[in-house]
């Protein structure tokens, strides 16, 4: 990676929260995204547009967007959605930015978390990418079980270069390969972002591990030598896939994204202050 180059940060409370065993008020999380709106992230992925019974955690999504404000935030905001249904609801909210979609390059866990097959969900992401220009939105594509998978099912790199150019012809542009149950390896993240990056200069590919505190900096240097600046993160490096299997494989920790960057010269900009005082909410939030 140059030196000089900055990633683009993307903080994952959503993703934090939907799985925390424990009910989260409301009011708690709009004073909690509303600290990380002030840290300077570039994207913060703050709710989902779901079945409330699948994913009740975020069943107040409609009105905790209701609560925020991002006036004097740069930060623009993702939610996540499943099927049409979810994306309609996103896009009536103005201070959405993105738009995000889970396609999985498993189908036992494309069944699963969306209880579609990979062909019925490409048709879906086809209409949800024409909402999407219709209103001014962007759609990311996260590939679940982009890194490999625990069911079974065959894990061929080349089919993910094949899903990455359906999508490209559909006019997708943000590309984020998703570790769902922590699997990744340098040799595979180097390999698809050696294989991804230099085929499709149009489409920024994105990282989203899920990934143990030990394992978290290979994978994050491992990346970023092959091209990659795209990176989610959460707070304390809670969260995980609650639809993937019962024991959550957390994020990559943001504070230990940030202390990688600062003790390798990475350019960083963001707020100190307020990354600190976001963690310590995290802190007394996720016990």
């Amino acid at each position: 990676m140059d030196k000089q180059q900055k990633i683009t940060w993307v903080e994952c409370p959503r993703d934090a929260m939907q799985g925390w065993p424990h009910p989260i008020a409301t009011a708690t999380k709009v004073a909690y995204l509303q600290q990380l709106l002030q840290v300077g992230f570039d994207i913060l992925d703050c709710g989902s547009f779901v079945s409330p019974k699948a994913i009740p955690q975020m069943a107040d999504t409609k009105a905790v967007l209701a609560q925020l404000n991002t006036t004097n935030s740069a930060t623009k905001l993702l939610t996540i959605v499943a099927n049409l249904r979810g994306a309609e609801e996103a896009v009536a909210f103005s201070q959405i930015s993105y738009v995000g979609f889970p396609l999985s390059v498993s189908e036992t866990f494309q069944l699963r978390n969306t209880n579609k097959t990979i062909a019925e969900a490409l048709e879906e992401i086809k209409a949800i990418q024409s909402l999407c220009t219709i209103h001014g939105k962007e759609l990311v594509v996260y590939l679940s079980m982009g890194f490999g998978n625990p069911y079974g099912d065959p894990y061929d790199t080349d089919y993910i270069l094949q899903i990455v150019q359906q999508l490209v012809a559909m006019g997708i542009r943000t590309i984020s390969l998703a570790d769902t149950v922590g699997v990744a390896a340098p040799t595979t993240i180097a390999y698809l972002f050696d294989a991804l990056i230099p085929a499709f200069k149009e489409v920024r590919f994105g990282a989203h591990f899920h990934s143990t505190w030990e394992t978290a900096t290979e994978n994050i240097e491992t990346a970023l030598a092959h091209g990659c600046t795209y990176f989610d993160s959460a707070m304390k490096g809670i969260g995980g896939c609650p639809m993937a299997k019962d024991d959550l494989v957390g994020n990559i920790a943001s504070e230990q994204l940030l202390a990688y960057l600062q003790k390798n010269n990475l350019p960083v900009h963001i707020n100190e202050t307020a990354f600190q005082e976001a963690l310590q909410q995290a802190q007394q939030l996720f016990v």
